[in-house]
This record gives C-alpha cells, structure tokens and sequence, in this order.
C-alpha cells in the first residue's frame, strides 16, 4: 500500500508560502549581514599592517567613529582585538590570534 505523501507535500507548500511572505525581512536582513561582513572586514584588514584607534579606523574605513567602536568593542569582547598602548586619550588596537573566523580569508 503506498504511503499518503499528501501531508508531506502540505508542508512544503506551507514553507514555500512562509518564505514567500517574509522574503521582504530576509532580504533586508541578509542586507545588513553582508555590510556586517564587509565592515569588520575592513577593520581587520586595516589593523593587520599596523595598530589603530578608533577615530584612524574610522578614516581609513569611511565609517562613523560610533559604528567603528561598536565593532571595536565586539571584537575586544570575543578576543579578536587588544588594546596595545594609550595614546592621547584614545587606545591602540592590534589583531589577536583569534581574530581569523572561520570561513573569512
């Protein structure tokens, strides 16, 4: 006797009309991951020829000084970044060994 596969199909069909109604939210939220991305990126890649403040990351990134220090201290957080020295107010920052995430090269 064959198996009613009508409940399996129903589901998918359930899906498919889920994704279709939130395509609008994943769309924009897949937006803000790749500039999340591209961001920190961008801070990493500055900060592996030489230490950095904020502000120096900021103008070498082109991003806002509060956004730059929002990823900072992200990045400080999970070990990715360390204050090296003091200077005029203002922490040097320089890449950890754990600042290489996996799947990012």
């Amino acid at each position: 006797m064959p198996e009613d596969d009508t409940p399996k199909r129903q589901k998918a069909d359930d899906l498919k009309a889920l994704r279709r109604a939130r395509k609008e939210t994943i769309d924009r939220v897949s937006g803000r991951v790749k500039e999340q991305k591209k961001s920190l990126k961008a801070i990493r890649t500055k900060l592996e020829n030489a230490t950095c403040t904020v502000p120096e990351l900021a103008a070498a990134t082109g991003m806002a000084a509060d956004m730059v220090l929002w990823y900072v201290a992200a990045m400080k957080k999970y070990g990715q970044i360390a204050e090296v020295e003091k200077e005029d107010g203002y922490y040097r920052y320089s890449l950890t060994a754990a600042a290489e995430t996996p799947g990012e090269k």
